[in-house]
């Protein structure tokens, strides 16, 4: 049964992104979040940092949408 705040990203798919394409911002435009993923985009992940940061984020189960609603579900 689905909870009711999961989101319908996959979190395998953020994970992967995040780990190859995070200083781009990939991530973040695959869960909606645009703007600041323009933002990562513009300052290459904030030198890395921000890209660890939701890295970590998303390893754990924190990481959001742009809905506000947690990557949960793996596959």
């Amino acid at each position: 049964m689905r909870r009711k705040n999961v989101a319908k990203e996959k979190r395998l798919v953020a994970l992967v992104l995040c780990k190859m394409l995070g200083i781009f911002g990939a991530h973040r435009f695959y869960v909606g979040k645009n703007t600041s993923a323009v933002i990562q985009l513009l300052t290459a992940g904030g030198l890395g940092i921000w890209t660890l940061v939701d890295f970590i984020m998303i390893l754990f189960g924190v990481f959001t949408n742009a809905k506000g609603q947690e990557l949960i579900e793996w596959t």
